[in-house]
């Protein structure tokens, strides 16, 4: 069958082209004729140049010429008479009226008679010729050159323009500068003309004088030889020979048949050499054609043998991907292994009828394959492998929608499954948790309606468990490929299912459990709340009295301490039984919370923030101050009486002074005629060896002082020894007072050259960032607060 676009001879089985093909290098490389291949103008005017004086080089035989190739032919009149002339055959009686149809059917008529001489006319319609259409009217006519001019060419076994070719190269062969590869380029300097021309009639042409480089000349030599003097008719222009890039091939091509045609007669005498090896070569062509018969029937034979057991094999792994990937083998034998068979087979069925032929012209008996190699016998098993083929692809198909839909069912499955577990997750050791154990009475209550929730959401999931179940007995019935793990995960969730909902009915009840035990720890917690209040306020209480420090001045004081002190220590047993009583209430919780494996939170009293713990350690406490406070007690009576026996002896000691000062006294005031000036002051004089009675009064009076300081403000003598230096320190002149200089050094106020004065550098820049300015009535400017700065400093003081 021919291709589209390509002419089929029927006589001799060759297909030729009538396309624009051309030659490269050296290989001719085939072109299918269509309607794009006339897109170049500059072919399309070459092309009716050329074709224009072909068919006038035949209807001048009939006293007729064209000169326009479009409008000429469009009545068909001339189109019939040019193959009348061409092929020396009739052509039915062509309608002479002018109107569209009668052209229309004579164009049919040539048309018609083209076919049958074995051309198949594609996408060229007489609709199309008569109207004129440039591209289908040069089509038609190149077919026409094809079949009458250039298909009868026949050299070595190569037939129209591959002999053509041929030809050309064997006759240009011996000339330089030709090298005749294709039918443009190669003949564009007119060389390979003028080659063809001298090797037939050298006395027309001197070749060796001719150029390269003047192509013009050398094709209007050839042309103008020709014509004059071989009847070849001028087809082409040199003009656009030389100034084409690329010559039409087929302008070119229907040249140069001229010339064949016109040294036929040399070609004859050639071929009538050749006719004996011919006869030789027929037969070993014959014998190769019978071996590759042979040969393409074995393996083809065996290749639909070992290739039918796969196609009728219809086990798979069951598996979606398993199926796919067989369909892709399909596909690839479809694609890649078939086609290759095919074309072996066409070749095969060529080659024998080819064969067949060949022996039938040579008058040689047919060829008879070995036994299981006839042609009837591939096709058979070419039918048996289609039948097998088609077999197999109805079951993929099957097949893949079976699994398709368990693939769906599976994922589905999977999907249930996935969304189920994410909500089980956690919910097993959320069921399990001694979480309430932890926690106080009121988180226990959320708690439980917290499970209440959960168990009704239990619930609701149980369609969703049993849809689970009842897709992974569909899988299993349809033969799901995986069906362990469908089974494992179906199982696995159906038993975390049951597991689930006992552990939620022992959470249930351990709550309500737990919530029983919470109660009766609530009920504790008040009573330990309520006693431990005013017990812990007792506590605070007997510290605070026995960490007081008193200050006594009598026997009696001391004496009513030691009272108070004992209505305190009888207290004591019932304080210790109401301590008994708190700590029983607390260890009645513990066990509580002990027996029930609570913790945490479930401890915690929410009622009082003491512990019996804190309570214990208040009760050591006192406990541990009664005896200190007894001890003081004591030494404080042994102190008091001690005092009590120094002031008796001093008021004896002052009652036996007294007197004899005042004697003394009386005797030195001086009278009020003395003159007015201030007395020496007394200053007993103590020598080696002396009494020491007379100071003995100031010494007493001083002790007493430091007694009476000490007692009312708690002052110690290590801080009378610091009241006294710091007096030392302001009194400059050592007068035991202090006069107006110095005692303004120990105003409420100082100033910062004072302080820069007498203190280092670094101490008194420390004071002077830190005092507050003083804001008193007497202050110079730039006084500072030296009181609060002390205060701040030392802490505050009663001196």
């Amino acid at each position: 069958m021919a291709n589209s676009g390509q002419y089929y001879n029927s006589n001799n089985g060759s297909a030729y082209n009538n396309g624009p093909g051309y030659y490269d290098g050296e290989e001719e490389e085939e072109e299918e004729w269509n309607r794009e291949d006339f897109l170049d103008p500059a072919w399309e005017i070459q092309q009716k140049k050329t074709f224009t004086a072909w068919i006038n080089s035949f209807l001048r035989k009939a006293d007729t010429s064209i000169e326009d190739i479009t409008q000429d032919l469009c009545s068909g009149l001339k189109l019939m008479l040019l193959l009348e002339v061409i092929s020396s055959e009739a052509l039915p009686k062509p309608e002479r009226g002018r109107m569209r149809f009668h052209k229309i059917n004579n164009v049919n008529k040539a048309l018609e008679f083209i076919e049958r001489k074995g051309v198949q006319l594609v996408s060229i319609g007489a609709e199309e010729i008569v109207d004129g259409n440039v591209k289908m009217t040069l089509g038609m006519i190149w077919t026409i050159i094809l079949r009458f001019a250039i298909q009868d060419i026949t050299v070595e076994e190569m037939t129209a323009k591959e002999g053509l070719l041929l030809w050309c190269q064997r006759k240009t062969a011996p000339y330089k500068n030709v090298n005749v590869q294709n039918f443009h380029m190669s003949f564009q300097d007119g060389l390979a003309f003028c080659a063809l021309i001298h090797r037939h009639r050298p006395e027309l042409i001197d070749y060796d004088k001719l150029s390269k480089d003047n192509p013009l000349e050398n094709l209007n030599l050839a042309f103008d030889v020709a014509e004059k003097h071989l009847d070849i008719p001028r087809m082409l222009d040199p003009e656009d020979m030389v100034n084409n890039v690329k010559p039409d091939e087929r302008s070119v091509m229907t040249y140069v048949s001229a010339y064949y045609h016109a040294f036929s007669g040399a070609q004859k005498a050639e071929t009538a050499a050749n006719r004996i090896c011919k006869v030789l070569r027929v037969n070993q062509e014959n014998e190769k054609l019978m071996d590759l018969y042979e040969r393409l029937a074995s393996d083809l034979l065996a290749w639909i043998k070992r290739t039918r057991p796969i196609l009728e094999d219809r086990s798979t792994d069951n598996t979606l991907d398993g199926v796919r990937d067989r369909l892709n083998q399909f596909r690839d034998y479809r694609r890649a292994e078939k086609p290759p068979k095919l074309e072996e087979k066409a070749l095969l069925e060529t080659t024998f009828n080819t064969l067949q032929t060949r022996l039938r012209l040579s008058n040689r008996p047919a060829y008879l394959p070995t036994e299981g190699k006839l042609v009837s016998d591939i096709a058979n098993a070419w039918k048996g492998l289609e039948k097998a083929e088609k077999g197999f692809e109805e079951w993929m198909l099957a097949e893949m929608q079976r699994l398709h839909r368990l693939e769906n069912l599976y994922k589905k499955f999977v999907l249930k499954c996935g969304n189920h577990e994410a909500w089980m997750e956690g919910k097993e050791a959320q069921q399990q948790s001694q979480d309430f154990k932890s926690c106080k009475l009121n988180d226990l209550k959320a708690m439980m309606n917290k499970q209440v929730a959960f168990e009704a959401d239990l619930g609701a999931h149980q369609e969703r468990v049993e849809q689970i179940c009842k897709i992974a007995e569909d899988l299993n019935s349809l033969g799901y490929h995986d069906l362990d793990s469908v089974n494992s995960r179906c199982q696995a969730i159906c038993g975390a299912w049951d597991r689930l909902g006992v552990l939620s009915t022992t959470r249930s009840r351990a709550l309500r459990e737990a919530e029983q035990v919470l109660e009766s720890l609530d009920q504790l917690h008040l009573q330990f709340a309520k006693r431990a209040a005013p017990f812990n306020n007792w506590l605070d209480g007997a510290n605070e009295d026995l960490m007081d420090f008193f200050i006594v001045y009598s026997v009696q004081e001391v004496d009513s301490l030691q009272a108070a002190h004992s209505e305190f220590r009888a207290s004591l047993p019932a304080a210790e039984a109401e301590h008994r009583a708190i700590a029983h209430i607390d260890a009645e919780v513990r066990e509580l919370a002990a027996a029930h494996g609570l913790s945490g939170d479930a401890l915690i009293n929410p009622y009082t923030g003491l512990t019996a713990r804190e309570l214990a350690m208040k009760w050591d406490e006192v406990s541990a101050r009664v005896p200190a406070r007894d001890q003081s007690l004591q030494q404080e009576v042994a102190r008091q009486h001690q005092n009590e026996r120094l002031r008796r002896q001093f008021a004896d000691l002052a009652n036996v002074a007294g007197p004899w000062i005042e004697q003394r006294l009386d005797g030195v005031r001086p009278s009020s005629s003395t003159t007015r000036t201030r007395p020496t002051p007394w200053r007993p004089s103590v020598l080696a060896g002396s009494s020491c009675t007379p100071p003995l009064p100031k010494a007493l009076n001083e002790v007493a002082n430091q007694i009476l300081t000490r007692d009312s403000k708690g002052i110690t003598n290590d801080e009378m020894t610091e009241f006294r230096k710091c007096f030392n320190h302001f009194d400059k002149s050592k007068t035991r007072r202090l006069d107006p200089i110095e005692f303004k050094a120990c105003l409420p106020y100082v100033t910062s050259e004072v302080l820069r004065r007498e203190l280092p550098p670094d101490q008194a820049e420390y004071c002077i960032q830190r005092m507050s300015p003083y804001g008193g009535p007497d202050a110079p400017p730039g006084a500072l607060d030296y009181t609060t700065f002390s205060a701040t400093l030392y802490g505050e003081t009663d001196l």
